[in-house]
């Protein structure tokens, strides 16, 4: 099979490697239609996401047909058509149980299980995302093997095209947490620090929940002006503003949004200092975002982090915080307990996720794809590709 391959910074490649098989009982080996590249999958790209080696398959957000299938799976069979979630969750273990499907304690057998050893349970495992999240290939490719098929895969109505279900996957259930964990119902005032993929589809959901007002925080002006136009935002360029949380509390008496919801991440610009940290590896986030979150909540609000941060925050303005008495929420999407609303929401109109897609391209292409969406050239905002 085609797939694509992390071969280091900057450096992705399709090459042919080898036809995934059956392993367990509960696998299924799909056939991907259709798959996409993620901001955080930019992280990657850019070499800041420990235990990635030579050769490692990416992509974890992706759909297609099941070609084949375990003797134990139940829930899917041989040509139902699937949407795979990010996150591989077992279904049985303790936060399973509590529908806390990204903690999942089972399927995690890689480098993360190491934190077994000082009494931490690892993260669940995710598809296509280094051996720190169990080393398992991810969905940028003709095939893959899919396990714990019995908890991930949704069968979706031949009505729907694969573009308006494909970010089932990950970024609309991320957004849509993001929303629900902002405490987001109608009159909720809103910030979204970030106009990628995941802001944009936040800012869907919010809309959905009855969000009154929703400001949005980029630099990327194109990015912006397609939120304004699609979901109503109230944007703020920050290389025009030189303080947005100040703009968004001057716009709200003086107070503060109800809640902010940093989807950006640690590669947050930050001072010269910082940079210097995270270079140098003392550091692992700028918390530069964070910190306008903070400021541009109200007393009594919620900060809501969708955005992955890895090691250390610089300069987290915590008494702030606690001066604030603000509600911090935050963590990977527990994807399989959103997705059944989500395709029903989608069924009925009430989301049209495929509107952010800027880009299809085949999967031969899929390296032209990383450096575009890296860059942000072309206007890009996602890229779908197809094997």
């Amino acid at each position: 099979m085609q797939a694509l391959t992390y071969q280091g910074s900057r450096d992705v490649r399709v090459e042919t490697m080898p036809d995934p098989v059956l392993v367990a009982a509960d696998d299924i080996i799909l056939r991907v239609t259709a798959t996409a590249i993620c901001g955080s999958d930019l992280h990657i790209y850019r070499g800041k996401i420990p235990t990635m080696e030579d050769g490692d398959i990416l992509g974890h957000e992706f759909m297609g047909i099941v070609e084949d299938a375990g003797a134990g799976v139940t829930r899917v069979k041989v040509g139902d058509r699937v949407v795979i979630p990010f996150v591989i969750a077992c279904g049985q273990c303790f936060h399973c149980m509590l529908d806390e499907f990204a903690a999942c304690e089972t399927t995690n057998t890689g480098r993360g299980a190491i934190m077994n050893a000082k009494g931490i349970k690892p993260p669940a495992a995710l598809f296509g995302y280094s051996r720190l999240y169990g080393g398992v290939p991810g969905g940028q490719a003709q095939l893959v093997r899919v396990p714990n098929a019995n908890v991930g895969p949704l069968v979706v109505p031949d009505v729907l095209a694969d573009e308006q279900v494909l970010f089932l996957s990950d970024i609309l259930p991320t957004g849509y947490q993001a929303a629900l964990n902002a405490g987001v119902v109608p009159g909720t005032s809103l910030a979204i620090f970030g106009a990628g993929p995941v802001g944009l589809m936040t800012a869907a959901c919010a809309r959905m929940l009855g969000a009154e007002s929703v400001f949005m925080v980029d630099d990327n002006a194109h990015r912006l002006e397609f939120a304004r136009a699609t979901y109503g935002i109230l944007p703020i360029n920050f290389s025009k503003v030189d303080d947005p949380a100040e703009a968004i509390v001057e716009a709200t008496l003086g107070r503060g949004v109800d809640a902010s919801v940093e989807a950006v991440g640690f590669e947050a610009k930050g001072s010269t200092t910082e940079t210097v940290l995270t270079t140098l590896k003392l550091e692992g986030s700028s918390g530069k975002a964070i910190r306008q979150c903070i400021a541009a909540t109200r007393r009594g609000g919620t900060v809501s982090v969708p955005g992955v941060y890895a090691g250390f925050i610089h300069g987290f303005l915590f008494g702030d915080a606690f001066d604030k008495g603000l509600t911090f929420k935050m963590g990977q999407t527990h994807v399989q307990r959103y997705m059944p609303e989500l395709l029903e929401a989608i069924g009925e109109g009430r989301l049209a996720p495929e509107v952010i897609i800027s880009h299809r391209m085949k999967l031969a292409d899929a390296a032209q794809g990383y450096k575009m969406f890296d860059a942000q050239e072309d206007d890009c905002r996602k890229v779908v590709l197809t094997p």
